[in-house]
């Protein structure tokens, strides 16, 4: 029995030698490895790169979905940034638009003489087409009145045709109605030509411009302005240029197209004319044709019983 224990003591120890020996060959400073851990370092590296390489490919596939996901909820939040920025440019362009034609109109009410300017709004339109017409959110109850000139920012656009307590109805220029008439004047290079606004040509969307003296000189490019007589329209408001000049069908007077300054289907604010002095029934007024200055010798016979 003691021999065995011994036995079993010498090989403890010579175990624990070799092992301390094995460590302190581990523990130096090689260069090269031994084969049994060369052995060991390829295979254990051959099982790391077997296990390695699918784990990474998953780890990847869901790294890309978790970065396709970031991308999807970055795109919607840049997305409703953007729709944001263009409600907000859409609002700054349309401030800039009223503040760009509310200046021209403060400009234009300097050029109304013995005129006091009221500022409209345009609030409907009349569907029909025989007749253009809009409708404004100004009526009586503001002063308005029958025949009343009303014009935009780039020149004249009719007058009114209807009022109601509150609202007021515009007949634009280019209405087709025949007892339609504006009279008006050609700044030429010499001399002013009067005419009258008689018309409109749907085909050309330009106005005509009749009765125009034969022996004055007209030219392309001139501009049109509205004469002031008859009382209704402003003396100098634009209503528009020259494009072509010909003779009537008879070869008497002359007769021109003009294209209009003011764009009849982009209007949206607009100033009534209210004149302070007394309205001329005329030419370009309700187109009644008659004697304005002589009366009947029945209607001096009835003022003289008076």
């Amino acid at each position: 029995m003691p021999h065995f224990m011994n036995k079993k003591l010498i090989l403890l120890l010579v175990g624990m030698i070799f092992l301390v020996a094995l460590i302190s060959f581990s523990l130096r400073d090689r260069q090269n490895a031994s084969l049994p851990e060369q052995f060991i370092k390829d295979t254990v590296g051959f099982a790391q790169s077997i296990v390695a390489k699918p784990a990474n490919y998953i780890t990847g596939i869901f790294n890309n979905i978790n970065s396709l996901l970031n991308t999807y909820e970055e795109n919607k939040r840049l997305k409703m940034r953007l729709e944001d920025f263009a409600v907000l440019q859409a609002e700054v362009n349309t401030l800039q638009s009223e503040n760009e034609s509310l200046k021209e109109l403060v400009d234009k009410e300097s050029s109304l003489k013995d005129f006091d300017p009221l500022k409209a709004t345009v609030i409907a339109r009349n569907p029909d087409q025989w007749e253009e017409k809009i409708i404004l959110d100004k009526g009586s109850s503001q002063g308005v009145k029958l025949n009343m000139a009303v014009m935009s920012s780039q020149g004249l656009i009719g007058k009114i045709s209807l009022v109601t307590p509150f609202t007021s109805e515009v007949e634009l220029l280019n209405t087709n109605n025949p007892n339609y008439r504006v009279s008006a004047i050609v700044q030429g290079e010499k001399k002013d030509v009067f005419g009258l606004i008689e018309g409109y040509d749907v085909e050309r969307n330009e106005l005509i411009l009749k009765r125009i003296d034969s022996s004055f000189e007209v030219n392309v490019g001139e501009l049109v302005v509205s004469s002031g007589l008859g009382g209704i329209f402003p003396k100098g408001i634009l209503i528009g240029e020259i494009t072509e000049v010909t003779t009537d069908d008879f070869g008497l007077t002359k007769m021109a197209y003009v294209k209009p300054a003011a764009d009849f289907s982009m209007l949206e604010d607009v100033i009534i004319a209210k004149r302070n002095a007394t309205i001329i029934d005329g030419s370009d007024g309700e187109s009644t044709n008659k004697d304005l200055t002589n009366k009947s010798n029945s209607e001096s016979a009835d003022e003289g019983e008076e």
